[in-house]
């Protein structure tokens, strides 16, 4: 047998290298607890996310392939608030892995550590796709992804026992960016304070609670319902006594509605990113809020 070539030895274990301190595998739910891990975890975990930024994560099925990466998984990282229960309990059950089954340090579920907002005073299913536990749509809460980043370095370090110093040194350097990169987010943002949005669904809630922006309505007439005619011509009423000066989707959700109401009160309808990857400015976390924000202020720009 010839030996292999040095240089080509030299390049095989730089390929292999940063592989071989993977010792995590994880199954992140959303885009934003897959960038969220790889912040903590950096080579220590690879990181398969289960989702996009173009899906409506409340309707994804527990389709086979989901169930075979959920079955090798040291760890689950999910949103929760009954974000996925039309999905990850099946996933999980299915997958016969012990190790991320409730109550397992296999399994996270982040909302359950976080502070959130519009958490309904009385649940019924009537009202529409209602949250019990108050809106999920934690990752545009600044706040609410330092508290998740504290949870993750945990239960890494929990289920890698031997990387917990690498998570906490990661951790520390996360806190810092992160806390510099809120104070620099709450300064761009300021022209936004007061601002009167109306959003399709309840995305972005905690983006407008950060920046003290209003929501005057939404697309939905009830959660997860898709826009009816009546419920837009409410809403184009409405706009004599309480303005907004957006119309603001999401990356999965059409075009078509938030364009229609936009253009009958003539003010600009735009697009963020639901999460990381929804557009191409929101790479990672950071990015994810630059980009969000910028575009309103250009929309706040445009509308004059």
């Amino acid at each position: 047998m010839k030996k292999m070539p040095k240089l080509f030895l030299v390049a095989l274990l730089a390929l292999w290298g940063p592989l071989a301190h993977a010792t995590v595998r994880v199954f992140a739910c959303e885009p934003e607890w897959g960038a969220l891990v790889k912040e903590i975890a950096g080579d220590r975990a690879t990181v398969y996310v289960a989702t996009t930024a173009m899906q409506d994560v409340h309707r994804i099925q527990a389709r086979p392939s989901l169930i075979a990466r959920a079955r090798s998984a040291d760890l689950v990282v999910c949103t929760g608030a009954e974000l996925e229960i039309g999905w990850i309990p099946m996933v999980r059950s299915q997958s016969g892995n012990e190790r991320i089954q409730l109550g397992k340090p296999g399994y996270l579920e982040v909302a359950s550590f976080v502070p959130r907002i519009e958490v309904p005073t009385v649940v019924d299913r009537a009202l529409g796709d209602m949250h019990p536990q108050g809106n999920p749509h934690i990752q545009f809460g600044p706040r609410q992804m330092q508290l998740a980043a504290v949870e993750v370095e945990k239960r890494l370090a929990q289920v890698d026992p031997a990387g917990e110093q690498d998570y906490r040194t990661r951790l520390a350097d996360f806190t810092r960016r992160w806390k510099d990169a809120t104070a620099r987010w709450a300064t761009l943002g300021a022209p936004l304070k007061g601002v009167g949005v109306i959003q399709y669904h309840k995305n972005f809630s905690y983006l407008f609670d950060f920046l003290g922006m209003r929501e005057t309505g939404t697309l939905e007439p009830k959660p997860g319902v898709e826009p009816t005619s009546s419920h837009l011509n409410e809403l184009i009423t409405q706009q004599k006594t309480d303005p907004a000066r957006m119309v603001i989707r999401s990356s999965y959700h059409a075009e078509g509605p938030a364009q229609w109401l936009a253009s009958r009160i003539g003010v600009p309808s735009i697009m963020l990113p639901a999460t990381v990857g929804g557009t191409p400015g929101a790479k990672d976390l950071f990015g994810l809020y630059d980009d969000s924000i910028r575009r309103m202020l250009d929309a706040l720009k445009q509308g004059g």
